[in-house]
């Protein structure tokens, strides 16, 4: 089976921009959260209620600050980054950096304190014992992730509001599915439909594979 050249590029280039940004996210997500978990400090509860309400953010919110802070007249304006993949990528971080701080805190939190003081007490150091507690709760933080790509992955409002969904520039799987059912070409966008769920069940198969195979 063979796709139009459109529809290959529309593709990859949801999987780049997705990718990259679940990528970011985990980079972000996986200390703060963290931090969050094993931290003692004043403020934490609040910080962790930001979090918790990130998590439920609307999409079209995040895409509405965003493209407010790369308009022309925003400050960051002068980066020209507005309608870019890179401005896309900007608000799929956002949108997924929250789930991953919040489930990896969660993952973090609901493991047995005393394994930390064991730790110590068997001469490991803090960075030592931050990765073995990784290490433990690695199932859920590979759940955490897969929610982290699936809440870009199928995301439709900010990347419209921030990437303009140029053809053959910010033109993405969702926004090409709006695109032609808005157009009434149905069975084109019930096409890219399925293709889409077809790429997110591969890729949440793949790592759910993995989070198996790490459980036995």
């Amino acid at each position: 089976m063979t796709f139009p050249p459109e529809v290959l590029q529309i593709t990859i280039l949801s999987l780049q921009i997705s990718a990259l940004a679940t990528g970011i996210s985990l980079l972000i997500g996986l200390p703060l959260g963290t931090l969050l978990a094993l931290g003692k400090f004043w403020g934490r509860s609040f910080f962790l209620s930001i979090v918790n309400t990130g998590m439920g953010l609307p999409p079209v919110v995040v895409g509405l600050f965003v493209a407010m802070m790369l308009w022309r007249s925003g400050p960051f304006g002068d980066m020209n980054l507005i309608y870019t993949p890179m401005a896309i990528i900007i608000a799929q971080t956002v949108i997924s950096a929250p789930v991953v701080i919040g489930l990896t805190a969660a993952a973090l939190q609901s493991l047995d304190p005393r394994l930390r003081l064991q730790l110590y007490g068997l001469g490991a150091s803090r960075w030592q014992m931050i990765w073995a507690l990784w290490r433990e709760a690695r199932l859920p933080l590979l759940a955490a992730l897969m929610a982290g790509f699936g809440s870009v992955i199928s995301e439709v409002g900010a990347s419209m509001m921030v990437g303009g969904n140029i053809r053959h520039q910010t033109r993405v799987l969702t926004t090409a599915i709006v695109l032609e059912t808005g157009k009434g070409n149905f069975e084109i966008a019930i096409a890219l439909g399925i293709l889409l769920l077809t790429i997110t069940f591969l890729v949440n198969w793949a790592l759910t594979w993995i989070q198996q195979r790490g459980e036995e």
